[in-house]
């Protein structure tokens, strides 16, 4: 901060973090300890009236991310002091990201907002109790978006920076930052493409080849079971998500692989996907059966120009100490067909007859 800047420096008001000019960080997002009812009220009701005296002349609207379809806490008593609260999800289908039509909307939203009011509006953004890994990305988005700063990966350092040492491990059992730096990669795209989003296609995963065996069991090896979770083609909201694709578990069809014996696993799925997608990779250890996540992709079709989408360990998103786990060389490919356009019609149709 240079001199002058320091010289008219204004203290944002108590509990809240200035991000950029006009928009602000409620402190709790740092935190995982929930308030009272009644000591959330006063809390919040101490943020609000200190904003109100310091911009007599503003309007103020609030993001909360937060679990669940009903209506906020926070909502609730934020309309009670003029404060105009948008509600979003703080996942999508486990994943710290948001659809990328959302993701556009919250943006343009922002930036719609601040430039009214004769630049005097204000934005809040709140997110309850384990939403800061989505917060930290839509904060990255923003800067990204408005050209504030360049870099993905730096500009998500920077915003997580903000937070407590560790604080995003003791948040997401695994790290997040490989699709959200993909999903940050498809917001800067915004600044040199002349359609964005472009338009998301409907596209055939044809399969997944994991190329080097990874070690999650005492014999150096893993029994993978593959789901896949998007959006309902058939929908006729084109919002509704559900599973996909789901392998068997049952012991006779589920294949357990060892370093020792083969070096590529390929996985049938014959899949169509469109728009945001999610994909786990698990593998399951029979004694005792339970379940240990080997990875997570997610990924929007409308950004897929080739019919393979090729990914190392450190583009997965991973358990946070697993990484001796994969062997070096390893490598997970999805292959995606496109779809006839005589398919692709039928598939439009089906979904806008429903």
């Amino acid at each position: 901060m240079s001199l002058l800047s320091r010289f008219f420096y204004r203290r944002p008001p108590d509990g809240l973090l200035e991000f950029v000019e006009r928009v602000y960080v409620i402190d709790s997002c740092f935190s995982t300890e929930v308030l009272p009812d009644e000591l959330y009220h006063v809390y919040l009701h101490e943020i609000v009236t200190e904003l109100h005296e310091e911009f007599p002349e503003s309007s103020f609207l609030a993001f909360n991310f937060r679990e669940g379809e009903k209506p906020s806490h926070f909502a609730e008593i934020l309309c009670q002091y003029d404060v105009t609260v948008l509600d979003y999800p703080r996942q999508y289908e486990g994943c710290p990201l948001l659809p990328l039509s959302l993701i556009q909307y919250f943006l343009v939203v922002c930036e719609s907002w601040l430039s009214l009011g004769n630049h005097q509006n204000v934005i809040l953004l709140h997110c309850e109790r384990g939403a800061w890994p989505l917060l930290a990305f839509l904060l990255a988005s923003f800067l990204i978006f408005k050209k504030l700063h360049s870099g993905e990966r730096k500009t998500l350092e920077i915003v997580h920076r903000e937070a407590p040492k560790g604080f995003l491990q003791l948040l997401s059992p695994l790290n997040p930052l490989p699709s959200q730096l993909r999903y940050l990669q498809y917001v800067a795209r915004r600044n040199i493409a002349p359609e964005w989003p472009p338009p998301e296609r409907v596209l055939s995963l044809d399969c997944l080849i994991l190329r080097a065996i990874p070690s999650f069991d005492a014999q150096n090896g893993c029994r993978p079971i593959i789901r896949i979770f998007g959006r309902n083609i058939h929908g006729t909201d084109g919002l509704s998500t559900q599973m996909l694709f789901s392998t068997s578990k049952k012991r006779k069809t589920l294949r357990h692989y060892r370093q020792a014996e083969c070096d590529v696993i390929k996985i049938d799925i014959q899949c169509l996907v469109q728009g945001d997608v999610v994909l786990e990779c698990v593998h399951l250890d029979l004694d005792p059966e339970r379940e240990v996540m080997m990875f997570r992709i997610m990924f929007n079709t409308a950004f897929i120009r080739s019919n393979i989408l090729m990914l190392n360990s450190e583009n997965l998103d991973i358990l946070w100490d697993s990484k001796e786990r994969y062997p070096k060389g390893f490598r997970a490919e999805m292959k995606l067909l496109k779809l006839p356009i005589g398919l692709q019609w039928i598939q439009q149709n089906l979904r806008y007859r429903r």
